[in-house]
């Protein structure tokens, strides 16, 4: 999903391509930037992913922001590996992607295709709206729409290729009173076909310095944003801690 964006450790921004740009960078200096967000070293957090039929994953995520190590343990997991009975470990050391199933290293490619997969997009997913201002992103300013009562910017983000594979597209509209995105569109790109886009909404929650989405439901949708009746998945961050001074020992396969 867009997942190997340049980490960033400083953020100086003095032009913009163009005015939607310019409301994306103004939408990250509120929530908080990428070095806003690094200083905090660490985060631990739990993770809920919820499907309509009621097959959930719930895992405890751990991140180390330098280098974007990445690590889940899962228990359980309907929705993710669920060929494997009992708790699974998933983890990124910064060179290598492992799983581990009941504490046993398991190679097989299918499954760990899935872990790289899940690490960096789960990372990502945390670190989105910091990672709108990494290097290679065009933006495109969309127009105003009012939905609800309320005036939102609608910008569309898209992610510079070297090769004709298409990349991830995101929608964002911000809100024009309180300078967030309350709802975005995105795309997942699977083998090279980009699929309907779905409709992310949020609820913020306020932890330290930072505005973190930590309630969220999507859904399929239309580039106008309308979706159907169709129930939601749901995904909930809770119990966020930084600066836990976790070791990279962890990190490792």
């Amino acid at each position: 999903m867009s997942c190997n964006g340049k980490d960033q450790s400083t953020e100086i921004e003095t032009t913009f391509q163009n005015k939607g740009h310019e409301l994306v960078y103004e939408m990250v200096q509120k929530v908080g930037n990428y070095a806003t967000l690094a200083k905090h070293k660490d985060v631990v957090y739990s993770y809920k992913y919820q499907t309509p039929d009621g097959k959930a994953d719930i895992s405890t995520e751990k991140y180390i922001f330098d280098g974007e190590l990445s690590y889940g343990a899962y228990q359980p997991h309907e929705r993710t590996l669920a060929n494997l009975e009992g708790p699974i470990e998933q983890g990124y050391d910064g060179k290598e992607y492992w799983l581990k199933h009941k504490g046993k290293v398991i190679t097989d490619t299918t499954s760990l295709k899935r872990v790289t997969f899940n690490r960096p997009t789960n990372f990502y997913w945390f670190t989105m709206f910091q990672k709108l201002l990494d290097p290679g992103l065009n933006y495109e300013y969309i127009g105003e729409k009012m939905i609800k009562d309320n005036a939102y910017d609608i910008v569309k983000i898209t992610f510079e290729s070297a090769t004709d594979k298409p990349t991830d597209i995101y929608q964002v509209y911000i809100n024009k009173d309180t300078k967030m995105v309350d709802q975005f569109l995105f795309t997942v790109v699977d083998a090279g076909v980009i699929e309907t886009p779905m409709l992310m909404e949020l609820e913020y929650e306020q932890i330290d310095n930072l505005l973190i989405p930590t309630k969220r439901r999507y859904k399929k949708s239309t580039w106008e944003a309308e979706v159907t009746d169709e129930p939601w998945i749901t995904v909930d961050w809770s119990n966020i801690k930084f600066n836990n001074d976790l070791s990279r020992e962890l990190f490792k396969k």
